[in-house]
């Protein structure tokens, strides 16, 4: 299954091919690799050639924007709800992830369809787009990142998206380390959501490997789910981890303590140019 994120009108993938993205952001043209284009098609759109600034990666690792033609940052909409700034960062990043759109509407929609108060967990939050998406849907949210950059970049989106007086907490913690003391105090969430990363350090230099790390991290948000969930969304960017796998590990710890089942598939994109749908990571939605 692809879920692909096409209700976009600030955000295109106008073409892809020989390992990159021709990409519009508002009015600004960027070119981003992408390891999944391994096909080659005709370059007919000319804005390859004038793109504002385009990622090149560097063969001792790592890699730079050149042809920078573009402000610090500036802003995108995402429907009639949502609000982001943009800005090139290092690794080829945005502060946006366009094909999670789906799972933005996906969770506004839960939350507001619960018809009850609902408290809702992000982990590995980032720049906010599903800690904004609930908070649209009237949940309490907590936000929980490692980076107090991106928890800052967060909070600007929420002024931006006119949700800065939603009752949403912004924390900058080690996300298993947060997980244990609200084990320990006893707080309970209606719906989890967690991002995690291939590989990452927390603030005090804790490590995360995705392949040993995550199965243990779901054993203990499990004990975090209320008496009467609404779902669990698990995202993964790992390459090499198939979706299915994200559904079993999910099928095996929340499904035996609460039922229901996971639904797992891609995230994507849908591709002018030639109408392809690009690939953008696994996605598992458990549900009760």
């Amino acid at each position: 299954m692809i879920w692909t994120s096409d209700a976009w009108q600030d955000f295109e993938v106008l073409d892809a091919t020989e390992g990159e993205r021709l990409e519009r952001w508002g009015n600004a043209i960027l070119v981003r690799p992408d390891p999944q284009v391994i096909w080659d098609t005709p370059r007919a759109d000319d804005r390859w050639k004038r793109c504002d600034a385009r990622y090149v990666r560097s063969s001792t690792g790592g890699g730079h924007w050149t042809k920078h033609q573009l402000p610090e940052r500036w802003k995108i909409h995402y429907k009639d709800y949502l609000t982001f700034y943009v800005k090139p960062m290092n690794f080829k990043h945005t502060g946006v992830f366009p094909e999670q759109a789906v799972n933005w509407d996906f969770i506004r929609e839960k939350v507001a369809g619960a018809h009850r108060p609902t408290r809702v967990l992000n982990l590995f939050a980032y720049s906010g787009g599903a800690t904004l998406a609930a908070a649209a849907g009237g949940a309490e949210v907590y936000h929980v990142d490692a980076a107090k950059g991106m928890v800052a970049w967060a909070k600007e989106n929420a002024a931006a998206s006119g949700l800065a007086d939603r009752p949403i907490h912004w924390i900058v913690d080690d996300c298993g380390k947060f997980i244990q003391r609200e084990i320990r105090r006893g707080r309970r969430y209606d719906g989890i959501i967690m991002d995690p990363p291939s590989y990452g350090r927390g603030p005090s230099g804790e490590i995360w490997k995705m392949e040993t790390s995550f199965y243990p991290f779901l054993r203990q948000v499990v004990q975090l789910l209320s008496q009467d969930p609404l779902f669990v969304i698990i995202n993964s960017y790992t390459t090499g981890l198939a979706p299915s796998a994200v559904g079993y590990c999910a099928d095996t710890v929340f499904t035996p303590a609460y039922g229901g089942g996971t639904q797992v598939g891609e995230l994507g994109l849908p591709v002018k140019a030639t109408g392809f749908t690009l690939p953008c990571g696994a996605v598992g939605r458990w549900m009760p």
